[in-house]
């Protein structure tokens, strides 16, 4: 689920953080730049693990900021392929269910994902799955699930130029779309709501 990521990059250190200690106004501006941040194909930096070179401090030409190199190591969120988690029910549509865990809010599970038997209520807003003798069980929103990691979605976030259709228009939508997506499953036996399975061991 966490893996750590080698970076180098360069670190640009304002006239605010000269009175810190260098190596520490060097992990600051690290943590700014890139904690909670997606980069494309790596994860989502959740923090600055160890810090491992640094180059001497350079003084920009009229900004008055110190440039240094740094190469370093950040802790990154990107499951992979298979591995099974818990998350939480955010909400669901006839198309599937979204969930969330403390830290990452993008991942989605197809209702093709689900069992064999589930039917969505359109009364209730919520994915039910028709078990065996006729029990009907329910995807409640809060409730902790396990799921499966099957595929990762990553959408560039570059700039594409002033909308063509304006503002809340479909170009919009389309920049607004989240960088980094978990795609996942819960098919498999032991998926799914996490109160199912628990109860009947």
């Amino acid at each position: 689920m966490f893996i750590l990521t080698k970076i180098a990059d360069l670190v640009q250190i304002k006239a605010s953080d000269f009175s810190k200690p260098s190596i520490e106004a060097i992990e600051d501006n690290i943590n700014a730049k890139y904690a909670n941040k997606v980069l494309q194909k790596i994860g989502l930096c959740v923090a600055l693990y160890d810090i491992l070179w640094t180059s001497e401090g350079l003084i920009g030409h009229g900004t008055g900021e110190v440039n240094v190199n740094a190469e370093f190591r950040m802790i990154v969120f990107r499951p992979f392929k298979g591995e099974t988690m818990l998350g939480k029910i955010k909400s669901s549509t006839p198309s599937g269910i979204n969930l969330y865990t403390e830290f990452f809010n993008d991942i989605f599970v197809p209702f093709e994902e689900l069992p064999p038997g589930s039917e969505y209520s359109h009364s209730d807003q919520v994915w039910v799955w028709k078990a065996e003798d006729d029990v009907n069980l329910y995807y409640d929103v809060g409730e902790v699930v396990r799921f499966q990691v099957i595929e990762e979605e990553w959408h560039d976030q570059t700039p594409a130029g002033p909308s063509q259709t304006g503002p809340g228009g479909a170009d919009d939508e389309e920049n607004a779309m989240a960088p980094y997506k978990i795609k996942g499953s819960m098919m498999r036996g032991g998926l799914g709501v996490c109160l199912w399975w628990d109860s009947t061991e």
